[in-house]
């Protein structure tokens, strides 16, 4: 192996966190409102990786209900010291306005399988914690302030750090603000350092956009004063709108076992058709001056270089981010791959798969209802924030097909299930089973893209397709780039294109003019919506998801 090719965590993998113990490295990122909370991938090589882990699982770690869209868990930090793991995350509870409520935990686990603690409370200062275990094995939270009284978008008003007790299990001491950014402001996303006598602070600065940036700084003093790096920016895209990975930043460093050095961050991959357009956030939906990426913000890895003393800096030269990196001086280590078709049986979902905010799973769906299937229970309207019944995987292709068959028989037009791609409550394409107010089945298209607040009925014919009273139907989609196409099989006949071409650029990131920015990524998957409350189900039999 020669060459590790970016991203390494394609898709929804943003705010990455890398800790190297013995010669296993791991990853975690952040998850928002998907449950169960925070991702974690191992991998031996640094080029390959396999989810292993999502430890926050239940109610006592985390409890999601009631956030909002692209809130719940933010950029968490992965340790290891004193012979035990120790993760530390941000739930964020609202995200709107001049207030943020973010409250920060820490939890710790004898190995990344668990057992994982129940939480410790930390503060609800500001988000992006992170935990610095020091030379001298003293422990200090840094993360950045919320400044609700700035004017404006800025009211990032620095990193604080304070001491972390572990006998009392709680921060003691001074909070002192070691570090204000750079005219470049929003300074977030802390990491702390130790390297030749000096501590090393990495900051992601300029926003999770398309200005967004990884600056260092470096003083004698845990601190300060800290000393910007004289070049400002160790990584950023936002001067090269001609480069793969845009929007890098929020970034960590992982030393191997040789002593190479290398660097995780995120980063977007805006489709090909957008790619040229000027970057910022889409005003409407039919603007054409934004980029668009579906895939939301991934992990890519770059290689570094960094002398005794000195700044490091990006093994290629300057500081934008390329495509493909040096491998690293070890033995190639590759996983399986994920199969392309997903059966369902006992006990936990596969591996792929999340739902939506709540560790009540046994309200929403089950696997053991039915012998082979996954069973949804029609709950709350697409985008509720309690209590809603959708079961899905990432989407980590630009081009993909997606196909699941349903066992639904739904009794009014308020129950409604079927295969779904999926942003938030405000863009989803949905291709759904439901029922006319005489009982007639019926198969018809919801859309909302982007296009906040109205939720759009697409009719891909004169009148929705009537399907027989009884009996699955199966149900697919094919998205290219910037298209979604749905179709639907009867059993024993072909394929049906529906004859409509739906905007996937609208299940983005940039996308949409409804409340706040947006962090996740698209996914697709099966949901079950019964807003009668009487929990009608639906079983899916199986679901297959195919890069094209």
């Amino acid at each position: 192996m020669t060459e590790i090719r970016n991203p390494i965590l394609p898709g929804f993998n943003p705010d990455p966190s890398i800790v190297r113990v013995g010669d296993d490295y791991y990853i975690a990122t952040s998850t928002f409102e998907w449950y169960p909370g925070v991702q974690i991938h191992h991998s031996r090589d640094l080029a390959h990786w396999r989810l292993v882990t999502r430890p926050l699982t239940r109610a006592a770690q985390l409890d999601l209900r009631g956030d909002p869209d692209s809130g719940g868990v933010w950029a968490p930090c992965l340790t290891h010291a004193d012979g035990q793991f120790w993760l530390i995350y941000t739930d964020v509870k609202r995200r709107d306005g001049a207030w943020k409520d973010s409250h920060n935990y820490l939890v710790t686990a004898p190995s990344i399988d668990g057992p994982w603690s129940d939480p410790v409370y930390l503060n609800s200062s500001g988000f992006d914690p992170s935990l610095f275990h020091d030379e001298d094995g003293r422990k200090w939270l840094v993360n950045m302030i919320w400044d609700h009284r700035q004017q404006g978008g800025d009211k990032f008003g620095g990193i604080v750090c304070q001491e972390y007790s572990v006998a009392e299990q709680r921060l003691v001491g001074e909070v002192r603000n070691i570090y204000r950014g750079t005219d470049h402001k929003l300074t977030e996303g802390p990491h702390l350092y130790r390297r030749d006598g000096w501590y090393w602070l990495l900051t992601a600065e300029g926003g999770t956009g398309y200005e967004h940036a990884a600056t260092m700084a470096r003083s004698r003093d845990l601190f300060g004063p800290y000393e910007t790096d004289p070049k400002k920016h160790l990584l950023t895209s936002k001067d090269a709108p001609e480069a793969l990975l845009q929007r890098a930043g929020h970034a960590d460093i992982v030393e191997t076992q040789n002593g190479e050095v290398y660097l995780v961050h995120l980063c977007s991959r805006p489709l090909e058709e957008t790619r040229g357009a000027a970057p910022g956030r889409v005003v409407g939906i039919h603007e054409e001056d934004a980029r668009r990426s579906p895939l939301g913000r991934e992990t890519a890895i770059q290689k570094l270089t960094w002398p005794a003393g000195e700044f490091p800096r990006l093994a290629h030269g300057g500081c934008v981010p390329t495509a493909t990196v040096p491998a690293p001086d070890l033995p190639e280590h590759r996983f399986a791959p994920e199969p392309d078709r997903t059966t369902f049986g006992p006990g936990a979902l596969p591996p792929a798969f999340q739902w939506l905010r709540s560790p009540d799973s046994a309200r929403l769906f089950s696997l053991d209802a039915r012998p082979g299937a996954l069973r949804l229970y029609g709950r709350e309207a697409p985008g509720s924030q309690f209590d809603h019944a959708l079961v899905a995987r990432r989407q980590t292709d630009i081009a993909y097909s997606a196909e699941t068959e349903i066992d639904f028989a739904p009794e009014s037009y308020q129950q409604f299930a079927g295969l779904i791609a999926w942003y938030n409550g405000f863009k989803f394409h949905y291709l759904a089973v439901t029922a006319a107010e005489e009982g007639q089945r019926q198969l018809t298209v919801l859309s909302c893209p982007a296009d906040w607040p109205m939720l759009r009925m697409v009719q891909p014919l004169a009148a929705p397709v009537d399907l027989p009273a009884t009996g699955t139907v199966r149900l697919g989609c094919d998205v290219d780039g910037m298209t979604l196409r749905f179709r639907y099989a009867l059993p024993g006949a072909d394929w049906t294109d529906l004859g409509v071409t739906l905007d996937q650029s609208a299940i983005s990131d940039e996308a949409g003019n409804g409340p706040g920015n947006n962090f996740t990524g698209a996914f697709v998957g099966m949901a079950a919506h019964d807003t009668s409350g009487r929990g009608h189900h639906a079983d899916f039999l199986h679901f297959n998801y195919e890069p094209r």
